[in-house]
């Protein structure tokens, strides 16, 4: 008897599971079939001026993928800040472009802080002699694992409006999402087949010895210091320049691009030209 009511559960729980994972994928292509409200457009041509370098049907798609993200996920102001849906459709559409060759969301994302300028963490900085200290950290973007990204609103504005200086707070926090859907940040996100797995493990560990071999020499070349720190500022760096400035990226690390352009199922270098 009870093993046929732990079966049923179980049969139930999986009915369940199926029925809520068609019931969202229906939901969000509602939401991407709704026209896209003309001040939302206005914004876009303001504030992220690369969306209209994309070809015409990427751009259809990437409309749809902020109308359904902003359905789904709350943006909500920190420090007194006024959400308003100028702020709201710039972090939606920057975040949109790392779906276009994915699933339709950022599976464990619940919600985004927004700050008016940098905000400051504390963070534990090791000393010499073992000893551990807090230290104060003035920062305009940070992802966590548990689902939420933070970010300052000054950052995300100045990211979007220069579409080819490589530096995008929202890119470098949602590419640190896609790192964190299976589990702590490690430049490895979710990929569909082990050969997948294999191959960008290959390429990112050639990329990473080759931006250390630069700096050693002097040289950081197109992804600089900072995605040296570990492997996880690695991709999300990497991420940044693969929208931005795909064309140096391209010269100085083909086969990172070209394993960035399968993941990410576009190839933005046909945007800049």
């Amino acid at each position: 008897m009870v093993m046929a009511m732990l079966a049923a559960a179980a049969a139930l729980l999986v009915l369940w599971w199926i029925f809520q994972g068609r019931f969202e994928r229906w939901r969000r292509a509602r939401w991407r079939a709704q026209p896209f409200p003309a001040p939302w457009r206005r914004i876009l041509r303001k504030r992220v001026p690369l969306v209209a370098r994309l070809p015409p049907a990427l751009q259809q798609q990437l409309k749809g993928q902020v109308q359904a993200f902003l359905a789904e996920v709350p943006i909500i102001g920190c420090r007194g800040l006024v959400v308003t849906d100028e702020m709201r459709v710039t972090i939606a559409a920057q975040a949109a472009l790392l779906l276009f060759g994915r699933a339709d969301r950022f599976v464990n994302l619940r919600q985004v802080l927004l700050y008016p300028g940098h905000f400051v963490v504390e963070r534990p900085a090791p000393l010499p002699g073992g000893v551990v200290q807090d230290e104060r950290r003035h920062l305009a973007g940070e992802s966590w694992q548990q689902g939420q990204v933070i970010l300052s609103w000054d950052a995300v504005r100045d990211g979007g409006a220069v579409p080819d200086d490589g530096e995008n707070v929202v890119l470098h926090e949602f590419a640190h999402q896609l790192d964190q859907a299976t589990g702590p940040a490690n430049g490895a996100p979710a990929l569909p087949s082990r050969a997948h797995a294999a191959q960008w493990q290959q390429v990112f560990r050639a990329a990473w010895a080759q931006l250390h071999e630069g700096l050693a020499r002097g040289e950081p070349g197109c992804l600089g210091q900072y995605a040296a720190l570990n492997e996880a500022e690695f991709f999300a760096v990497a991420t940044e320049r693969f929208f931005e400035q795909p064309a140096l990226l391209r010269g100085e690390y083909p086969a990172l691009y070209a394993v960035l352009a399968g993941f990410y199922g576009v190839e933005p270098r046909h945007w800049h030209d």
